[in-house]
């Protein structure tokens, strides 16, 4: 899927009806993000297979594949089942609703007319824990590529001289007093420098309950770990 511009995030509204999409993109247009219509169930889903969304206003009420199929769809892909969704539907439904929309994995549930003070405040929420993901996601990107950089050899390439031995020849352990390198050959540094980049990305597809701070700290050490290796090596 496409990565939404570093500064605004998508938001999908899903209606059938074009009046409520009119009105509901009046409503969100203060907050200056990226909003995406659609009117089924069936052409949200394609809409969300495209891009990414920070958050979807899913209408319950609709002809064909109606709102709890189509969040019951969404939550079963495996590319948007991480996607918030927040049900929309009229005061005259069942009182079940809410209960229902919630078991299928919604994240909230808003009865219509919506006040739209209280809608942009939730929509925000999600904005602002879009951004978040995305900085760190940047940031874990950054770590590969210095990872690559630093792993290079530095004799130009692969088939150099460099490449010719084993990573203890290229990166040296010995004599080294931080914490994760003493004593330890590159090969076992990168290892585990490796280890924490699997888990930094497992963290990162389990978002909703991972701790920001957390990943950030594992992401600043293993940036620090991959200096003293370079530094270790420049010495050698």
């Amino acid at each position: 899927m496409s990565a939404p511009a570093p500064d605004r995030s998508s938001i999908l509204i899903v209606d059938d009806m074009e009046e409520n999409l009119i009105a509901l993109e009046a409503v969100l247009g203060p907050l200056d993000q990226q909003l995406v219509t659609a009117r089924s169930g069936e052409d949200a889903l394609k809409a969300m297979l495209r891009q990414d969304f920070a958050v979807v206003l899913l209408d319950v009420l609709m002809p064909g594949m109606d709102g709890f199929e189509t969040a019951s769809n969404i939550k079963r892909l495996d590319q948007t089942k991480d996607v918030p969704i927040i049900l929309l539907t009229g005061t005259d439904v069942d009182a079940d609703y809410a209960y229902r929309g919630y078991a299928l994995g919604a994240a909230d549930f808003l009865s219509k007319p919506i006040d739209p003070w209280v809608l942009r405040t939730k929509v925000n929420v999600f904005l602002d824990l879009d951004r978040k993901n995305r900085q760190l996601a940047v940031q874990a990107e950054q770590l590969r590529r210095l990872l690559v950089a630093e792993h290079s050899p530095r004799s130009g390439g692969p088939g150099g001289a460099a490449a010719e031995g084993p990573l203890e020849g290229t990166w040296s352990g010995a004599g080294r007093e931080d914490g994760m390198g003493a004593g330890k050959g590159g090969a076992e540094q990168l290892a585990e420098i490796t280890e924490r980049l699997v888990q930094i990305e497992m963290m990162l597809r389990e978002r909703e309950t991972s701790e920001e701070p957390e990943l950030s700290n594992r992401i600043a050490e293993l940036e620090s770990a991959v200096r003293r290796l370079g530094a270790g090596d420049s010495g050698a």
